[in-house]
């Protein structure tokens, strides 16, 4: 009996029990030792019906855990196995609607692809064309800076040659040691001081406007050649040798122009004047009156010479270019690359000096000019407290009268104030006047577009 309990001692012993959670027993069975326990009296003591503990997974609490995800794996699988086929069959039974969706949304994005790829082009090109015309009004306005300099630095040339072809100075000289043909010098005197201011206003006013149409011109294609030396570096179009020839044609103003127009003017004011006598008496807007008359004589004046050649342009045109029978012109061979470009300009120049735009803004700068100079000789014609207690009116033009013989020394001194090197109100009025600006814009943009590379 002790045998035999040492024996199932040892037995129940000798089997190692693996650490673990515990599984569950089956239905039927019982847990714990009672399974294992042998029944009382009955041999070793050894249950054959006792099944050994489960071994558990790796890793212990975490193995069972990826055990269990491990089959909800699997059952998740399946799920998805069936919303695939469920989709198919989806799709198999809507084939149109789908393939028309399909298409629609396709279609959708490739639209929205090219209309941003088209907003783009236009943002890049209107950038573009911003900073193209910034570019352009900047060089627009230093152009326009240029032209106001060069103006009053040919001033003092006109000048002079006025008073070397118009010497009124010599006149007063000889006024002073009291010749015995007084009277002769003082008509004289007459004739030559109107002459030379009356001349003196308008070659002021064609140089003005001359030199916006030529400097403008020469400045839209300097922008083109920069524009294109910037993409290609092709050949220029106005290189600085042709500049320099082109412009050099203001001299025909200052010269052979000049000469022709005193010829013209000096006989307007002997016709006006020539019978009018020293002691005779003019108010301001008597005066005023003379000078219409004298503009209209000018500006109507025909010479056989240029009758034919004139046309329907400006009168007062070929006192500023010379015909185009010039001698450059007239050189049937031999003509250089830079010959035939200062041709083409100065052709252009005529072109834009024939049109009714030049002769619009020349007669204005006219106006505004002898206004200014009537402005400026209405200082002597003020009225005393005497004038004012006999007339009765206060700002009356005519309520002042001077003797011819006192007009003619302050019309001679006008000169001073029309041709003066520094900015006067004359030369301020001209150049600051709303219809030179515009004019000079219209130039400007018609020579510096690009459709002026087409011709």
């Amino acid at each position: 009996m002790r045998r035999a309990r040492s024996i199932q001692r040892s037995a129940a012993t000798s089997i190692p029990r693996r650490p673990g959670p515990e599984r569950a027993a089956p239905r039927g069975c019982f847990r714990g030792s009672r399974a294992a326990a042998a029944p009382r009296g009955g041999g070793l003591g050894v249950s054959v019906s006792a099944r050994p503990p489960l071994p558990a997974p790796p890793g212990g609490t975490r193995g069972a855990e990826a055990a269990s995800l491990g089959w909800s794996g699997r059952g998740a699988g399946r799920a998805g196995g069936r919303m695939l086929g469920a989709l198919w069959s989806f799709l198999k039974r809507h084939k149109k609607k789908c393939l028309f969706l399909g298409t629609f949304l396709g279609g959708v994005y490739l639209l929205g692809k090219y209309g941003q790829r088209k907003i783009k082009e236009i943002q890049e090109r209107e950038a573009a064309e911003y900073i193209a015309q910034a570019r352009r009004q900047y060089h627009f306005e230093s152009n326009q800076r240029t032209c106001n300099m060069t103006v009053l630095s040919m001033l003092p040339a006109l000048k002079d040659a006025l008073m070397h072809q118009l010497n009124s100075e010599s006149l007063t000289s000889l006024l002073k040691n009291r010749p015995p043909n007084k009277l002769e010098i003082w008509e004289d005197l007459k004739i030559i001081s109107f002459t030379r201011s009356i001349v003196a206003v308008y070659s002021t006013c064609m140089l003005v406007v001359l030199l916006r149409v030529q400097l403008n011109i020469i400045g839209g294609y300097i922008y083109l050649d920069n524009a294109a030396i910037c993409k290609n570096g092709t050949t220029l179009l106005a290189p600085p040798e042709v500049q320099q020839q082109y412009l050099s044609s203001i001299q025909h103003l200052l010269g052979d122009g000049l000469t022709e127009l005193i010829t013209v003017v000096k006989q307007a004011v002997q016709k006006v004047f020539g019978s009018v006598s020293l002691k005779h008496t003019l108010s301001l807007l008597e005066l005023e009156q003379k000078l219409k008359e004298i503009r209209r004589l000018i500006e109507q004046h025909k010479d056989l010479s240029h009758s034919d050649k004139i046309g329907s342009r400006s009168l007062l045109c070929h006192y500023m270019m010379p015909d185009e029978e010039n001698p450059l012109a007239t050189q049937a061979c031999g003509l250089t690359e830079r010959d035939v470009a200062t041709i083409k300009l100065l052709n252009e120049t005529r072109d834009m000096l024939e049109s009714p735009d030049f002769s619009t803004v020349l007669s204005t700068c006219l106006n505004r000019g002898f206004s200014r100079l009537l402005d400026n000789m209405a200082e002597f014609f003020r009225p005393t407290e005497q004038d004012l207690c006999q007339s009765g009116s206060v700002n009356s033009l005519s309520s002042v009268s001077l003797p011819l013989a006192k007009i003619i020394p302050i019309i001679n001194g006008q000169i001073h104030s029309v041709c003066s090197e520094t900015p006067s109100h004359f030369i301020q009025d001209l150049l600051m006047m709303e219809q030179m600006k515009d004019f000079a814009a219209n130039v400007y943009e018609a020579f510096s577009s690009s459709q002026q590379l087409e011709k």
